[in-house]
C-alpha cells in the first residue's frame, strides 16, 4: 500500500504560518497595551505624590502654583495614554479576531487530514486483514490438494 499522502499539505502549512503571524501580532498588541497601562499606573502614582506634595507646609505660593501646573500637565498626559489605550484595545481586539479566524481556518484543515489519516489506517488494516486471510485461506487450499480433496 502507498504510504499516506495529503494533498492540502501545502494549504495547511500556509494556514499554519497565517496563524502564527497573527499570534505574533496579537501578543505585540497586548504589549502596546500593556506598556501604556504600565505607563498610566506610574502616572497615577506620581499624580497621588503631586497632590500629596502640593500644601506641603515648607512651599511658599509659588511652590504650590508649580506643583498645580505640574499635576494639570500628568492630567493631561493621563488624558492622552487613555485615549492611547483606548486605540490600543481596539487593535487587540482586532487582532485577536484575526489571530481567531486563522486558528478556526486551520483547525479546519487539521479536521480533515485527521479523518483522512483515519480513513486511510483503516484502508490499511483492512488490506492487511485481507492478506491474512488470503494467506490463511491459501493454507487450507494448499493443505485439501495434498489430500487430494478436491
Amino acid at each position: 500500500m502507498k504510504r499516506f499522502r495529503f494533498k492540502l499539505e501545502k494549504a495547511l502549512d500556509l494556514r499554519l504560518h497565517r496563524e502564527r503571524e497573527t499570534k505574533i501580532a496579537l501578543g505585540k498588541a497586548v504589549g502596546t497595551l500593556s506598556f501604556i497601562e504600565h505607563n498610566l499606573e506610574a502616572l497615577a502614582r506620581e499624580r497621588l505624590n503631586a497632590g500629596e506634595e502640593r500644601f506641603s507646609p515648607a512651599y511658599g505660593t509659588a511652590d504650590i502654583l508649580v506643583h498645580d501646573l505640574y499635576i494639570r500637565r500628568l492630567e493631561e498626559t493621563q488624558d492622552r495614554l487613555l485615549q492611547e489605550a483606548t486605540a490600543a484595545e481596539l487593535k487587540v481586539e482586532e487582532a485577536r479576531d484575526e489571530y481567531l479566524e486563522a486558528s478556526r481556518d486551520r483547525k479546519v484543515l487539521d479536521k480533515i487530514r485527521e479523518k483522512r489519516w483515519q480513513e486511510y489506517k483503516k484502508a490499511r488494516e483492512d488490506e492487511a486483514i485481507k492478506n491474512l486471510d488470503d494467506i490463511s485461506g491459501g493454507v487450507s487450499a494448499r493443505k485439501m490438494t495434498a489430500h487430494g480433496d478436491l
